[in-house]
């Protein structure tokens, strides 16, 4: 399934963004550098067996080993630590990053009730796009009856585009589904 995403960004997507942008050389063409993943895990201060769910379903997710997350400082109000686990993320590369996005576009996107497609405003200004998702049961790999508590996830999208305008332009050709 990634092979078909990665190929079709070779072919078309190179040749769509040269034309559209008039890039002189094929370097100067954005691309998908990184996925980040990061789940936040707000109950592991009481429970650590919340963190331990969180990490074995977006490993099941991603095919990757998360890494859990710590506090990098003391927040008296939330009850935190420095250096207390509080969540889990995972970046994917290569393969993997086109598999996920392929999976992502094709599949557990469309699962979503009510689905529009994602906002078009999601972009920091430097070419990448964040996106938000309220529960892990989208995904296909997960399954209902063993999952303890819905999670939400953001799910980031790194690209090498100068501007927002170049970076929307590339995943839309990649097919993020964007509200019309």
């Amino acid at each position: 399934m990634s092979a078909r995403l990665q190929e079709k960004y070779n072919n078309e997507v190179v040749k769509a963004l040269m034309d559209k942008f008039n890039y002189k050389n094929i370097m100067q063409v954005p691309k998908l550098e990184k996925i980040v993943i990061n789940m936040g895990v707000g109950e592991a201060k009481e429970n650590s067996k919340f963190l331990d769910s969180a990490v074995s379903e977006l490993e099941t997710i991603t095919g990757q080993k998360p890494i859990v997350t710590k506090s990098r400082k003391s927040v008296a109000n939330f009850k935190i630590r420095e250096g207390m686990p509080i969540g889990t993320k995972v970046t994917l590369r290569g393969d993997k990053m086109f598999y996920f996005a392929d999976k992502l576009f094709n599949i557990s996107l469309p699962r979503v009730r009510d689905f529009k497609g994602v906002n078009k405003n999601s972009f920091d200004g430097r070419g990448n796009y964040a996106l938000g998702i309220k529960e892990q049961l989208i995904f296909p790999e997960i399954e209902f009856d063993k999952v303890d508590k819905t999670r939400g996830m953001d799910i980031i999208f790194v690209t090498t585009a100068q501007t927002d305008e170049e970076a929307r332009e590339l995943l839309s050709l990649m097919g993020m589904p964007f509200a019309k």
